[in-house]
């Protein structure tokens, strides 16, 4: 096993396996958080940074794939997610990757396998931490999820860095709302105030780590959608 420590969060109802995966990996020295329901294991993932979610897919109050869902797109890092789960069915490993899981492991489960494929999960992670992405201001980690405005951290959530990659892959074009809707909800997007709100979300984030002026370089487009108003080549000033 990997000498460096792990951070896991479990997100498992069943207390008798989720003592067993908890004590075994708090036995190889990992620091371990656990959730018995979807709604505790969404708030945990997306208030605390882990390493690696295990992420079981029948839980009581939330089905397990929504759960994936809502912890991709809130939480401060693209944490992996590997699945614990009995559905061992084609169809049911083919949605668990569409919504978002980095692995899947059907139960019964070797724990010695859950570790390794949690090690592998996290160091592939950090292979692509370092991988940027520089447009003007704007220094994207696109593997990380980490988004950096003038060497500031923007405290993103994801679907927030997801939109900034968008703009900042396209710039200085500006993106559709429904080219944004498409990349971010697929073939089932929400209401329309759904994007507004990251859009001013990720506004705010901009006011609040380069002050008023720098959220004015996200731009609302009428009838269109929004773009990055400033030259890519020589930055933002």
């Amino acid at each position: 096993m990997s000498k460096a420590p792990l951070n896991i969060l479990l997100v498992e109802d069943h207390l008798a396996i989720a003592r067993q995966v908890l004590d075994f990996l708090d036995g190889l020295g990992w620091q371990t958080d656990h959730a018995g329901t979807g709604a505790l294991g969404v708030a945990l993932a997306t208030r605390n940074t882990y390493d690696v979610v295990l992420l079981d897919l029948n839980l009581p109050d939330i089905d397990g794939l929504q759960v994936c869902r809502a912890i991709k797109a809130g939480a401060p890092s693209n944490v992996p997610i590997l699945m614990l789960t009995a559905r061992d069915a084609y169809e049911d490993k083919a949605r668990g990757f569409r919504d978002g899981a980095d692995d899947y492991l059907t139960k019964p489960f070797d724990l010695r396998e859950v570790a390794l494929r949690c090690e592998a999960l996290a160091r592939r992670q950090q292979l692509h931490v370092h991988q940027e992405m520089r447009v003007g201001p704007f220094t994207l980690q696109t593997r990380a999820g980490r988004a950096l405005y003038r060497d500031a951290t923007l405290p993103l959530t994801q679907t927030g860095f997801k939109i900034l990659l968008l703009l900042c892959r396209e710039h200085p074009h500006a993106v559709s709302r429904s080219a944004l809707l498409q990349a971010l909800w697929g073939s089932q997007p929400p209401d329309s105030d759904a994007l507004k709100s990251h859009i001013y979300a990720l506004r705010k984030q901009l006011e609040l780590v380069g002050g008023a002026g720098a959220a004015g370089v996200l731009v609302t487009i009428p009838q269109l959608g929004y773009r990055l108003a400033f030259d890519a080549a020589a930055g933002d000033g």
